[in-house]
C-alpha cells in the first residue's frame, strides 16, 4: 500500500510541474521555441496535455532555442 502510495504521489508531482512548465512556456517561451506561433492562441490549449507529460523535453528545447538565440 505505501508503495502504491508513492507512485501517485510522485506522478502527482511530476504532473504539477508539467502544469508548471507547460503554463510558463505557453504564454513566453513557445515563439522562442517556434516563430510561426505568434500571435496563434488558438492552438495553445491543445499542446497543454503534451506539455505536462513531456516537460523535460519541452525544457530541454526550450534552453536549446535560448542558446542558439544568444
Amino acid at each position: 500500500m505505501d508503495a502504491a502510495r508513492i507512485v501517485i504521489e510522485v506522478l502527482q508531482y511530476y504532473g504539477y510541474v508539467g502544469l508548471a512548465v507547460a503554463a510558463a512556456f505557453l504564454l513566453y517561451g513557445i515563439e522562442r521555441v517556434d516563430v510561426r506561433a505568434r500571435r496563434v492562441y488558438a492552438f495553445r490549449p491543445l499542446l497543454i496535455p503534451g506539455c505536462i507529460v513531456l516537460w523535460p523535453l519541452v525544457i530541454w528545447r526550450w534552453v536549446e532555442a535560448e542558446r542558439q538565440r544568444g
